[in-house]
């Protein structure tokens, strides 16, 4: 029972913290209405239609197929991206010699432009879900990558030491010390690269007439229709924020609990 009313009172926390983020969504709201008065429909609907327009494609059966389409291509290159830019983070972070010699690495692949590894890609393998995954991979690897070597590296090796005369072996020390204080690092990179994931995505789709959110975002350029644009922009927007705050949030908050064990209820350090 305490367990229970321990995850209802930190779901409750979890939706009660949301109402700042409606308030700069309220926000973007107003500016994004300003911007509608100054300029007119053609160049920018106001958010009321815009939602209006989002509500309509979203009746339609086949949107919640692309969306799912869109959605798993990014979710595929997103978890690519955090294994492989998490392991080799955390190979780097404990040799400082293979840290020197993979960043200046790791700033020429940031250095591309995402939009030119899809063109890459689109080369290499054609029209096909490997160019999304493959252009997800090599844009969000780096960011997770840097992440956790930095979260490696800054850990408190006295405390590490401590564990050690302790008795505890390198297995426990990781598992207990070292990978709790990496996740500080990695959950902030991992919500970069789902953003980057899901931009990469649609971009990809766009270019390569892929489908999905993408190849509507193309049809409704080709028809001069704004409203939709913004309709499939505003879902995919939403798709983001369901898999940040649906799934990484909250596994993250599992991993940071000891951040919660001394604050009083209410209270933000």
């Amino acid at each position: 029972m305490a367990f229970i009313l321990d995850r209802l009172g930190r779901a409750g926390r979890f939706v009660w913290s949301a109402w700042s983020g409606v308030a700069a969504l309220c926000l973007l709201a107003a500016i994004w209405q300003v911007g509608h008065e100054a300029y007119g429909d053609f160049i920018l609907p106001a958010p009321l239609a815009t939602l209006q327009a989002a509500w309509h494609v979203l009746g339609e059966e086949a949107t919640w197929d692309l969306i799912l389409l869109t959605a798993g291509r990014a979710l595929q290159g997103f978890a690519a991206a955090g294994l492989a830019g998490g392991l080799l983070g955390l190979s780097a972070g404990y040799s400082p010699a293979t840290l020197r010699l993979t960043r200046p690495l790791v700033t020429v692949i940031l250095g591309v432009p995402p939009i030119a590894w899809i063109v890459l890609a689109m080369i290499w393998f054609g029209s096909s879900d490997g160019t999304v995954a493959v252009t997800i991979l090599l844009a969000a690897t780096p960011v997770v990558f840097v992440g956790v070597a930095e979260g490696v590296m800054s850990r408190d090796r006295g405390l590490d030491a401590m564990a050690k005369a302790f008795g505890a072996g390198p297995w426990k020390r990781l598992t207990t010390l070292s990978l709790r204080h990496v996740a500080t690092h990695l959950f902030p990179a991992l919500v970069l690269a789902l953003g980057i994931a899901f931009k990469v995505a649609v971009m990809a789709e766009l270019l390569a007439n892929l489908g999905g959110i993408g190849g509507e975002l193309a049809r409704s350029r080709a028809n001069l229709d704004v409203a939709q644009a913004l309709a499939w922009i505003l879902i995919a927007v939403a798709a983001l924020i369901a898999v940040e705050y649906g799934v990484v949030h909250p596994v993250r908050a599992e991993f940071e609990r000891w951040r919660a064990a001394a604050q009083p209820w209410g209270v933000r350090r």
